[in-house]
């Protein structure tokens, strides 16, 4: 870690000669992240990969460190208690340096959701948030330009997920490249690109996102239907809580879909239920599985929902919410 430090000094961020540990930190597969203790100061650092740390060949331009840099900037201005605060930008040199936010302070909500702490009103809390991201950056037609990285997003998001899984389900795959198609073609809002619970701390003042290198001007539904994923898939995981995780569920979807007002309600429910479906399918037959479903029985249950929803399509949430509590209850 010899080049972090005289990186470090070089930002400003340490002074010549001072000490400090470097400690990388696990749980993502995308970038090296370390934490950087200095005196009483602490701060992540992170860096970009070219090749994600799958066991898929899954790579993606590194150029993403400087969406992500920018993502934060920009919802620094929308949302300011809803990100953390950049210390530094390098992400000309593929890093930048954050504030560390204590997980005893900021615990991660994949963690919380693991433990039985579920509650909905924090989900919906993360809709609201999220929703007015969208609603602000919608009025900023500037933001189109700066954040045009269709060469990242492809790859790092509708290739591994959507592209990958029509590879291993042919009769699917028609709908699942038109789900691509139709997520590249409405471009309205600014995407974060990874709303996932291991992605999302809980804060003070609210939900805190971070990991947003897949940030993009497109379609804001590909945001709502990637979170609400997860909460589905969740209930596969823990399924003695799966009734909270689906009040989860309709807390989200609620409270995002109540503060849309940069397009018709209708519209962007139904390009969400399109996308929902090809996401489960995504987390079991695409380059990143979900690590927690492993289990042949249950990865069945999984396929089989999302494989009905995307030969038979639906506009509304409530359709495959419903067949999805039904498939788990049995």
């Amino acid at each position: 870690m010899h080049w972090l430090k005289l990186d470090l000094v070089r930002a400003g961020l340490l002074p010549p000669g001072a000490t400090c540990t470097i400690e990388a930190l696990t749980g993502g597969v995308s970038s090296d992240i370390s934490l950087v203790t200095t005196g009483s100061q602490r701060f992540c650092v992170k860096r970009a990969l070219e090749k994600l740390k799958v066991a898929a060949d899954w790579r993606a331009p590194v150029a993403r460190n400087r969406s992500e840099v920018d993502w934060m900037k920009t919802v620094a201005r929308i949302a300011p208690e809803a990100v953390p605060e950049i210390l530094a930008d390098r992400s000309d040199e593929g890093w930048f340096a954050m504030a560390y936010l204590d997980p005893l302070l900021h615990p991660l909500w994949k963690s919380e959701l693991r433990d039985g702490r579920i509650v909905p009103a924090f989900a919906a809390a993360v809709g609201a948030v999220l929703a007015r991201i969208h609603s602000s950056s919608a009025a900023d037609p500037a933001l189109a330009q700066r954040f045009a990285t269709d060469h990242i997003f492809y790859p790092i998001r509708l290739e591994p997920y959507l592209a990958a899984s029509a590879d291993r389900h042919a009769d699917c795959a028609p709908r699942l490249m038109a789900l691509i198609a139709q997520t590249q073609a409405n471009k309205k809002a600014l995407v974060h690109g990874d709303v996932s619970p291991k992605n999302i701390l809980g804060g003070r003042d609210g939900p805190v996102f971070l990991d947003a290198e897949c940030a993009w001007w497109g379609d804001p539904a590909f945001d709502l239907a990637f979170c609400l994923n997860h909460l589905l898939l969740k209930c596969v995981w823990r399924p003695h809580w799966s009734a909270r995780y689906l009040e989860s569920f309709d807390a989200l979807a609620r409270t995002y879909l109540a503060a849309v007002d940069w397009e018709k309600l209708a519209a962007i429910e139904a390009r969400v239920a399109g996308l929902l479906p090809g996401l489960l399918l995504a987390r079991i037959d695409g380059k990143s599985p979900v690590e927690y479903i492993t289990d042949e029985n249950d990865r069945m249950r999984v396929r089989r929902v999302a494989r009905r929803f995307l030969l038979q399509p639906v506009d509304e949430l409530a359709a495959i919410r419903a067949a999805w509590a039904e498939e788990i209850s049995v």
